[in-house]
C-alpha cells in the first residue's frame, strides 16, 4: 500500500472514531421562541441582562426504543393553516389527534423522561428548568447575505495611508506560484455569512414565569427576534443542575 493511501485510510478511521465519540444532548428541554432581550435585578442589585424565550410546545409523538431503537419526544410549536400542509404532514398529526404545527423537532431523552409527557400535553417550564440551571441554547444566526472578509473574518484590511488607492478592505493575496498552482481549501474569502445553526454553551437560567411559558436566561441566544431556539440542559455540565 502505498504512503498516500496509508494516510487516507487513517484520516477515515480517525473520522469514524470522531462519530462514535459524539455526544448526543439527551438532558431535558423545550422548543421556543426568542421573544427578546430585556434586564432584572439580583439579590445583590446587580443588572442582569436577559434573554427572554417563550416556551409552550406541545407534544405531537414518541419515540420508543422497542419501535424506533431510540427514545424522543416530538414537540411542536405554534400553529400551521391547513392550506399550508400537505396531505401527508396533516394525515400524521390526524392520527395523534393534533392540530398542525409550524414547528416540529424530536428532544431525545431517557425512556424515563419520554415516559412522563403524553401526546397533546404541553411542557411544563417549572418541572423541566430549575434557576440557576446551565442550559445550551441552539438557533440560527441572522443571516447577514454576502460580505467581506473585514467583516466576515475580522481581516484587519489594508493599510490607511501612504498612497494606499481601492484595496484598503481586501483580503490581499489568496494564491500561491507554480506550487500547489491552486487555491487552498477552506481559504478564507467573502461569502454568505450567518443563517447558520449556532449553539450557546453554559447559558443560566435567571428566572422561570411558569405560567406565562416565559424563561429568563442570561446572556445572548442565537437568532434574531422571534427565532426558534432550543434549550436544553448544558451538555458540557451534566444537565446543569446544582447538585
Amino acid at each position: 500500500m502505498r504512503t498516500r493511501d496509508r494516510a487516507c485510510c487513517a484520516q477515515k478511521s480517525h473520522i469514524k472514531e470522531r462519530i462514535r465519540n459524539i455526544v448526543v444532548n439527551k438532558f431535558p428541554g423545550i422548543l421556543g421562541k426568542k421573544i427578546g432581550m430585556t434586564q432584572i435585578f439580583d439579590e445583590k442589585g446587580e443588572v442582569l441582562r436577559c434573554t427572554v424565550v417563550q416556551g409552550g410546545c406541545v407534544v405531537v409523538g414518541k419515540r420508543t426504543q422497542e419501535k424506533d431503537g431510540y427514545s424522543a419526544l416530538i414537540v411542536g410549536l405554534g400553529e400551521r393553516k391547513e392550506k399550508h400542509t400537505n396531505k401527508a404532514v396533516a394525515g400524521a398529526f390526524k392520527k395523534a389527534n393534533q392540530t398542525p404545527k409550524r414547528v416540529v423537532r424530536e428532544l431525545r431523552g431517557t425512556a424515563e423522561w419520554v415516559a412522563k409527557f403524553e401526546v397533546g400535553q404541553a411542557l411544563p417550564l417549572g418541572d423541566i428548568f430549575s434557576e440557576g440551571q446551565f442550559v445550551d441554547a441552539q438557533g440560527t444566526s441572522r443571516g447577514r447575505g454576502f460580505t467581506g472578509v473585514v467583516r466576515r473574518w475580522s481581516f484587519a484590511g489594508g493599510v490607511q495611508t501612504h498612497g494606499t488607492h481601492e484595496y484598503r478592505r481586501h483580503g490581499g493575496s489568496i494564491g500561491t506560484n507554480m506550487t500547489p498552482g491552486r487555491t487552498l481549501p477552506g481559504l478564507k474569502m467573502p461569502g454568505h455569512y450567518g443563517a447558520e445553526t449556532v449553539t450557546a454553551h453554559n447559558l443560566k437560567v435567571s428566572k422561570i414565569l411558569a405560567d406565562e411559558h416565559l424563561l429568563l436566561i442570561e446572556g445572548a441566544v442565537p437568532g434574531p427576534r422571534n427565532g426558534i431556539v432550543l434549550i436544553r440542559g448544558a451538555v458540557k455540565k451534566n444537565g446543569g443542575v446544582k447538585k
